[in-house]
């Protein structure tokens, strides 16, 4: 197992960055990459064993590009199963490259490693090549011959993969799910010894979203301290929602690096359309959304309608203004640049604004005591009491609206949630409380408990009802 203490330690990220769930202080799980060149079907094996659709599957070469990890469990066992890449040794392609690359680190950090080849095209040169790549290694490998779809004796081909010189093979359906028990017994006998512990840690989960090109992939690389996503000035380069463990003295997180989320009207590739449906997926788990922008290119109409789907799902968000470095300033540019952008997010006034830059890491720092404080934000909750005694004072100071000759009576208001703050307010009739009053009351719990970074839900009950 490589131990990573040759390399530079990343302030943001002090332990191993490479085994994401090694970074954890007393948590243990041996992870498990899946390996091979291109469109031999590891995505479809890597959603088979999981049990859910995580990588896309597509019938195009290079489709997954980052290391994607998802549980796997099996006969009490549990372990970190990892999608790559394929594997082109003699490729020049500079995405191809860094996919190479990033199946490398994944083989360099797993305890096990399944090499999925494919009956209908036999053993290729590319196919001995990435062989010899994990002899190297010396990692316990599990020779996955895939694509073997009938049922009974194996076909005649399938014996030619004992060329490669790396045991018995094990004949895999992915597609259908035939002898993926098999293989998983024999990954479960080349783990060995190895047993997994619990997580005894909470994580805050964290989406990076925002358009092609802002910086999301840079951002959570600079954070992990290693090239854990491809880079590229190419838009659409990151496709899967792929996430990223970083413990540190600010605490546990999960990062999750998303698809960069363009117009419909742009959207033109079936790959891309499930990228996006991918992105939609990460902000519904995440905790906390960082919402990237591009200091050179300012706000646009995207970005307005990717924050507005972060505000419609109540999630707890920053505004964070990326490439700020390359940007040329003087004393009043970001007070500036502030105002403007207040005047464009006026829908989500609740959001703090950073500026960073992910190239260099200015301000990354003060990040992860943003999102700690707004994530804490997002779960507060406040006793029924102190809730009525502004509720008091509220309407003692603005009279409730009336309609026809009849007022608005407001009886209790309670906390019915966390993550977003949701509050139920029970009153004589729904129709009497008018949308200015309803954001009055809004606003007043919020400059009063301080409820910054986090939207906030006023449900409206007629009491009795």
């Amino acid at each position: 197992m490589s131990s990573g203490n040759n390399s530079p330690v990343n302030p943001f990220n002090p332990v191993n960055p490479i085994n994401p769930v090694n970074n954890h202080v007393g948590t243990y799980k041996p992870i498990v990459a899946v390996i091979g060149r291109p469109n031999v079907g590891k995505s479809t094996l890597f959603n088979k064993l999981i049990g859910r659709r995580l990588s896309i599957v597509e019938d195009t070469p290079g489709v997954t590009r980052d290391r994607i990890y998802a549980d796997c469990e099996w006969r009490g066992r549990s372990f970190m199963l990892v999608d790559t890449g394929g594997v082109e040794p003699f490729s020049t392609d500079e995405i191809r490259a860094q996919m190479r690359r990033q199946a490398l680190a994944a083989i360099d950090s797993a305890q096990a490693v399944i090499f999925i080849v494919d009956i209908k095209d036999g053993v290729t040169s590319t196919d001995i090549e990435v062989s010899d790549i994990l002899k190297k290694s010396a990692k316990p490998i599990v020779l996955c011959v895939n694509k073997c779809d009938s049922i009974g004796e194996n076909p005649v081909g399938f014996y030619e993969f004992y060329n490669l010189g790396l045991g018995d093979p094990i004949a895999v359906s992915a597609a259908h799910g035939n002898g993926t028990g098999d293989l998983l017994d024999e990954v479960l006998n080349k783990l060995g010894d190895i047993f997994e512990q619990e997580y005894d840690t909470e994580h805050i989960k964290v989406a990076v979203v925002g358009k092609p090109n802002v910086g999301k992939s840079s951002l959570v690389n600079f954070i992990a301290g290693d090239q854990r996503m491809i880079v590229s000035e190419t838009a659409g380069t990151t496709r899967d929602a792929a996430d990223t463990f970083v413990n540190n003295p600010h605490g546990n997180y999960i990062f999750i690096d998303t698809a960069g989320i363009r117009r419909k009207s742009k959207i033109n590739e079936k790959i891309e359309h499930y990228s996006v449906l991918r992105a939609h997926m990460a902000v519904d788990r995440s905790d906390v959304c960082l919402i990237m922008l591009d200091a050179l290119e300012g706000y646009t109409d995207q970005d307005s309608k990717i924050a507005g789907y972060v505000h419609e799902q109540g999630k707890s968000s920053v505004i964070v203004v990326n490439k700020w470095d390359a940007l040329e300033k003087d004393d009043h540019t970001m007070s500036e640049y502030k105002k403007k952008l207040q005047s464009d997010f006026s829908f989500m006034s609740y959001a703090p604004f950073m500026f960073i830059s992910a190239a260099t890491g200015q301000r990354v720092d003060k990040l992860f005591e943003m999102i700690n404080f707004i994530y804490e934000q997002g779960c507060r909750r406040i006793t029924t009491g102190m809730l009525n005694d502004l509720l008091a004072v509220c309407t003692a100071r603005v009279q409730p609206p009336t309609k026809k000759g009849k007022r608005l009576k407001l009886y209790y208001i309670t906390q019915s949630s966390a993550s977003p703050p949701t509050f139920v307010i029970f009153c004589n009739d729904k129709e009497l409380f008018h949308f200015s009053y309803k954001r009055y009351i809004e606003n007043q719990i919020r400059r009063m408990f301080n409820l910054t970074g986090t939207p906030i839900r006023l449900i409206v009950r007629e009491r009795g009802k």
